[in-house]
């Protein structure tokens, strides 16, 4: 049978790569800059050689070389282009072939390939969750689920995600944002890599039983084809309808998908445009973590296209994208930086002077713009190993432990690494709740970082860029082994999802401007209404007032008090007195979470109070769990720990209690009290 000859017309310039057209045709669109003859490279299925298409059969617009073949309609073929001798990989093709298996590539040369089939999205809809009710978890496609415990069938890949969905859907998450997952080459071949690789030869020499492996990119922060997602990561062959697949799987359980992309400075932004509204379009993606010094962020940010995908930068240049007192529609801008890592992990480990900081970075929540908080990330230590070193153990990098970020302001709490002592094992425990504490009860938007839910270790290693091993694969054991805890994370997030009032749309005044007797939010110490400001105070009490927020059923929420006791000693909190009809009830407490642990491991509401100490009067002591109407009553809470307290409905003593309006009138007024307590 003879095959019909290819005829070639002129072609469109939009849009880039290969497209399909009228009639049949398939139109391919490159920019070249080049003198010299320039064409398609098309490789065939059945023939040796590939077929060449020069483009002066085409048309030029600009830069761009375009034309459109006749003939190529069912059938199989990849394709490159050339320019005179040299021979380019399309950066827009859908799919990259070459580096199919992961860390295994042979040929150097790469070439593109189409997508064959249309995608049958069905009513897959965006599921647009507010970025204050959202609660990110960040993860690597192949290490969430590379490890044999994973229990998946398509370990570490984007469908061995999609198995994992319904644990992330019992987490609690509401978005993944997923560390590079398009095409880029994992082999190094930098002077850094190689460099790398002359150390391990020296270390395989003084050692022949070590192996040698080629030195891996594992993160993927490098320039890559940003149009097509990684082959390596595709069980089935084809990963572009792999993943799509996953977004909607993921959208059908009301997650999102957010996506990291990494722009080294010499890409051309009108490319990142081009980028970003290719996998809003093509993938359906909710949202996107840029990275880069040269990202157009303030062109993404205006772009109609985008107002409902959510970006997240560095710092958000909200001067150049709204006016002055301009409220964005649908907030889908966010600040993703490392100041809440360090401040909260210097106040988790008792440094002095941290506290307004800290209730800063708490209350956080600008009118234009939301803030992503976290307190671990994919550099840096694990929540684990924050509390278990002092210093970095990268020696495993082969670069003589000089990589990596030096300050981690951690503590590994009395050993470094590894230990049997069972208070060290019981104080690391402690920390790391109180470490998901700090950040579930911030009014930002949380970011989880994959396996700190249940401990997981990366032996000290905070560079671990080049590890494809256990180093970086998750270990699903630990989900068993550490059951409390990841108990403890599941229950924190759902008490925060519950809760309106711990993530509010809007930053909280410190004003009573609902005059119902009580600021949106307050702040306590010692005495109630009145906070410690001295520099050694590592200790903050914070009221959240239910009269400011709404449930889903369009209820008054209830109020929280937290109790936040870096210091290493016991200390006094006071609490501000409710009304008559509601009481203060132990919701939640660090300490006690590691003496006793309920059947499931759940986050009881405690019934049981315990007393408060005497008074500075030294009057009787009173039960922290009468708090309406009289004076403000008092706690202590042990060392290293947080203690949450939530309001419920008292029980009526002698008579009908009296209603929320009749309390509220009755009540001193405390306006601005939480915040002229701070200005003191």
């Amino acid at each position: 049978m003879t095959e019909r000859p290819i005829k070639t017309y002129p072609g469109v310039p939009y849009p880039m790569g290969v497209s399909a057209a009228a009639d049949g045709k398939v139109n391919f669109a490159a920019a070249l800059h080049t003198k010299d003859e320039c064409g398609v490279l098309l490789y065939l299925k059945g023939r040796s050689a590939p077929v060449r298409l020069p483009f002066y059969r085409g048309k030029k617009v600009g830069n761009i070389y375009c034309l459109q073949a006749e003939g190529l309609a069912g059938r199989e073929f990849r394709y490159n282009f050339y320019a005179g001798d040299e021979i380019v990989t399309d950066p827009y093709a859908a799919v990259i072939h070459g580096n199919e298996k992961w860390g295994k590539r042979v040929d150097p040369a790469l070439v593109g390939g189409v997508c064959a089939e249309a995608y049958d999205w069905g009513e897959d809809r965006a599921p647009m969750t507010p970025l204050s009710e959202t609660v990110l978890y960040l993860l690597h496609v192949r290490g969430f689920t590379r490890h044999a415990s994973s229990g998946v069938q398509n370990r570490g890949t984007f469908a061995g995600l999609a198995e994992k969905i319904p644990y992330l859907k019992e987490l609690g998450i509401t978005a993944v944002e997923l560390m590079p997952a398009y095409e880029f080459l994992e082999l190094e071949t930098e002077k850094r890599a190689e460099a790398g690789m002359e150390e391990m030869k020296k270390r395989c020499m003084e050692d022949p039983e070590a192996v040698q492996t080629p030195r891996l990119n594992y993160w993927g922060y490098k320039e890559g084809y940003y149009f097509a997602p990684k082959f390596s990561y595709a069980a089935s062959g084809r990963p572009a309808e792999e993943f799509k697949d996953l977004v909607k799987a993921l959208h059908a359980e009301g997650i999102e998908l957010i996506m990291q992309f990494y722009f080294p400075p010499r890409i051309k932004q009108a490319h990142i445009l081009e980028v970003i509204r290719h996998w809003v379009l093509e993938y359906h993606v909710d949202g996107f973590h840029l990275m880069g010094v040269r990202v157009p962020v303030a062109l993404l940010a205006t772009e109609p296209m985008l107002g409902n995908t959510k970006l997240f930068y560095e710092s958000m240049p909200c001067g150049e994208i709204y006016e002055r007192n301009e409220a964005p529609v649908y907030k889908n801008l966010a600040s993703y930086n490392d100041g809440f890592l360090y401040t909260m992990r210097a106040f988790l480990k008792g440094d002095e002077n941290m506290v307004p900081a800290a209730l800063a970075c708490l209350k956080r929540n600008p009118a234009q713009e939301g803030v992503i908080n976290y307190i671990t990330n994919y550099s840096g230590f694990s929540l684990a190993d924050l509390v278990s070193y002092d210093g970095k153990h990268n020696e495993e990098n082969g670069e003589d432990n000089r990589d990596g970020c030096d300050e981690n302001m951690s503590w590994n709490c009395g050993a470094e690494g590894k230990t049997r002592k069972k208070s060290i094992l019981q104080l690391r425990k402690r920390q790391m709740k109180n470490a998901m504490l700090l950040l579930l009860t911030a009014q930002g938007t949380p970011m989880i970082v994959s396996g700190d839910e249940f401990g997981f270790s990366r032996g000290g290693n905070n560079n671990p860029y080049c590890q494809d091993n256990n180093v970086n694969w998750l270990n699903w054991k630990l989900l068993e082994e550490n059951r409390d805890f990841a108990e403890f994370v599941r229950e924190a997030v759902r008490m925060r999802k519950e809760h309106p009032v711990l993530h509010q749309q809007e930053e909280l005044t410190m004003l009573d401007y609902l005059s119902c007797g009580c600021p949106d939010l307050s702040y306590h110490g010692k005495d109630a209404w009145r906070l410690d400001m001295d520099r050694y105070c590592r200790t903050a009490g914070v009221m959240y007032c239910g009269s400011y927020a709404k449930t889903g059923g369009g209820e008054r929420d209830c109020s929280f008090y937290i109790a936040y006791n870096m210091h290493w000693e016991e200390q006094e909190f006071a609490l501000p007195a409710l009304p008559d009809t509601e009481r203060w009830t132990r919701l939640c407490d660090t300490f006690e979470e590691e003496k006793k642990l309920p059947e499931g491991g759940a986050l009881p509401e405690s019934a049981v109070q315990e007393k408060a100490p005497a008074d500075r009067s030294g009057g009787p002591e009173e039960t922290a769990a009468k708090g309406g109407g009289g004076a403000d009553k008092r706690m202590s809470v042990p060392g290293r720990s947080i203690r949450i307290l939530i309001s419920r409905p008292a029980e009526p003593e002698g008579g009908a209690a009296l209603n929320r309006t009749e309390s509220a009138r009755r009540r001193p007024n405390r306006k601005k009290a939480g915040k002229e307590s701070v200005e003191k």
